[in-house]
């Protein structure tokens, strides 16, 4: 197995792990670091009817998605609905994606709510073998700076894995406060953008400079603006269904194609994240059905997430026309 991982240029130090029955992707926080370069996967946890834990279709899944060159894998996380799991139901999904995707690129995990609860879950995702972790942020909105060191602190600690913060919802710190994040976590090694905001992210990176990796994680219809500014790693919930857009995306942004990029943004990315803004919560629930309509397995969200209402599916099923070049491995 480690041969051939080597042999793919899997950059993953493997570890075999006898008495788990599977190997792992083991990384110190430098290497992980390395590795984040282009773009990262955002699974969807797939849910039977019945909103009960579909481990099968999320092997399925899984399994469709290593075939492609990705940075990494991030199970389960907010297009995972992290916020609708039990502790044992994390745990669950993050050992069906290190058994599955067996080293092949680092798999990340989410954790967040409150200190024990944030820093449990990553203790026993590292215990399974997760290369790293990314930091929501605590249930407690508008809390005092020394509040928030503490708990981002408090989850790095818990692990000492390479830890991502990922700046989303009420969470949208000043450039110094993710400068004193940074001196005062030395495992921090990444930041996530979830604002959409390029202006105060250029002023951010600009504060902290390359202490951290920086990553665009508000959307893929945001690639675009995130490489213009240099950037050249970021997430991607389209991977779910067309990894291999999510890789041209990053390969022409990359490079300064801007007509074919600016076409396929045009064509495709800006009228699904359109149809995604209907609603609150359409951002898992269309990526969800999408894979339901080409085979793979989405099935339902759990609340307080809504599924599709029918006239929306319809126009959901019409989309996929256009995107039938990109689909399937």
């Amino acid at each position: 197995m480690a041969e051939d991982l080597r042999q793919h240029g899997s950059l993953c130090a493997l570890e075999i792990r006898p008495s788990l029955g599977y190997s792992a992707c083991i990384m110190q926080p430098s290497e992980l670091r390395k590795r984040l370069h282009g773009v990262i996967a955002f699974p969807c946890t797939p849910f039977k009817r019945d909103l009960s834990l579909d481990l099968d279709g999320l092997r399925q899944n899984l399994r469709s998605l290593i075939k492609h060159r990705l940075a990494a894998i991030v199970a389960p996380a907010g297009t995972g609905e992290i916020h609708s799991l039990s502790p044992a139901e994390h745990l669950e999904i993050v050992r069906a994606t290190v058994e599955e995707v067996a080293g092949w690129v680092p798999v990340l995990t989410g954790v967040g709510i409150n200190p024990p609860i944030a820093s449990e879950v990553a203790r026993q995702a590292a215990a399974i073998g997760v290369s790293g972790i990314l930091a929501f942020p605590p249930y407690y909105p508008s809390t005092e700076e020394e509040g928030l060191v503490a708990y981002y602190k408090s989850i790095a600690d818990a692990t000492g894995l390479g830890m991502l913060i990922y700046s989303r919802d009420w969470f949208n710190p000043s450039p110094a406060l993710v400068e004193r994040l940074a001196q005062e976590i030395p495992n921090l090694i990444a930041w996530k953008d979830g604002q959409a905001d390029i202006r105060r992210y250029q002023m951010i990176r600009q504060r902290v400079g390359d202490r951290l990796h920086w990553i665009g994680g508000a959307g893929d219809d945001l690639v675009p603006g995130y490489y213009a500014i240099g950037i050249r790693t970021y997430t991607s919930s389209i991977a779910n269904v067309a990894p291999r857009l999510s890789l041209r995306l990053h390969e022409l942004a990359s490079a300064g194609h801007s007509t074919e990029l600016t076409r396929l943004m045009e064509e495709l990315v800006v009228p699904l994240y359109a149809l995604r803004a209907r609603r609150k919560g359409y951002e898992v629930s269309v990526m969800k059905a999408m894979m339901d309509l080409i085979g793979l397995v989405g099935g339902p969200v759990r609340p307080p997430l809504v599924d599709m209402r029918p006239e929306e599916l319809e126009l959901l099923k019409a989309m996929i026309e256009r995107w039938r070049p990109w689909l399937g491995s």
